[in-house]
């Protein structure tokens, strides 16, 4: 059942989706060349322990996964891209890292993921990352009243085309509100005009994500890391939606992040953006 939430509801979202966007950024800011992922999993248990949140990662158990989830905070490495386990592994220069983290507070959901260059950053590993975050503010864009959800994936996959991204379909956005995955599969491809309806109050983790060359994935033997089936890079953007009376509300925006200009401009994404 899709449950619209109310503007009091989404402002509640909005308080999870601000704690969400400043662990992002601290995760961001401290993952460098010689950090290891186990040392970012553990300080951000510690955010959340003083914040009084819940993880939604923590003994999460999909059919897709191999038993329950025992980290709080997804990291995923270079070809690594979704679900990534933390481990013992050491970060490297020119690193492409996604975080990707999800906490209910006061029982209201909201979920977020970037990517960001480790040291040194590589103009193919820089452009896949503004390529999913072009896209994500495409999707973002459309998110009105009126609009249908097929609009979304459509919006999504045109970038992905014009920057030459395979797309999967399997993995994609979802409604989330008191949960973290709540009714509707957002696919990153998709045909405007078909699908349901968007209203006021629909809210939505969009969510990007490209590998260079390959829309087939694999499992790692830790049954949850999610890899570029041929081990081209890849990069993922998401954000938490709100579909309002008015402009699209972004409920994990983090603060000096601004909307990501769209092709042609020569803006690239960086680790601060």
């Amino acid at each position: 059942m899709i449950e619209l939430k109310t503007p009091a509801e989404i402002e509640r979202m909005h308080v999870t989706g601000r704690f969400v966007a400043e662990v992002l950024t601290e995760v961001g800011e401290l993952a460098d060349v010689g950090v290891n992922l186990m040392d970012l999993e553990h300080h951000v248990r510690g955010m959340i322990e003083r914040r009084g949140a819940e993880s939604c990662y923590w003994d999460y158990a999909p059919s897709f996964g191999k038993g329950p989830f025992r980290n709080v905070i997804c990291l995923a490495v270079n070809d690594a891209v979704l679900h990534g386990l933390p481990h013992d592994y050491v970060l490297r220069d020119g690193d492409v890292l996604t975080a990707d983290f999800a906490v209910t507070i006061d029982g209201w959901a909201a979920d977020s993921a970037r990517t960001v260059i480790v040291g040194t950053a590589a103009e193919e590993d820089l452009r896949i990352v503004r390529a999913t975050e072009e896209a994500l503010e495409a999707a973002i864009d459309v998110a009105r009243p009126g609009n249908r959800l097929g609009d979304i994936s459509a919006a999504i996959g045109a970038v992905a085309r014009d920057h030459g991204y395979p797309v999967n379909t399997e993995f994609g956005g979802h409604g989330i509100g008191r949960t973290m995955h709540e009714e509707l599969h957002v696919p990153n491809k998709g045909k405007a005009g078909r699908g349901l309806t968007l209203q006021p109050g629909l809210t939505l983790a969009l969510e990007p994500w490209f590998a260079r060359t390959t829309d087939r994935i694999v499992f790692d033997p830790d049954g949850w890391t999610i890899r570029s089936a041929d081990g081209s890079r890849a990069a993922h953007t998401e954000h938490t939606v709100a579909v309002t009376e008015d402009v699209p509300l972004v409920l994990t925006r983090r603060e000096q992040e601004a909307p990501v200009a769209r092709a042609g401009s020569d803006r690239l994404s960086t680790k601060d953006s």
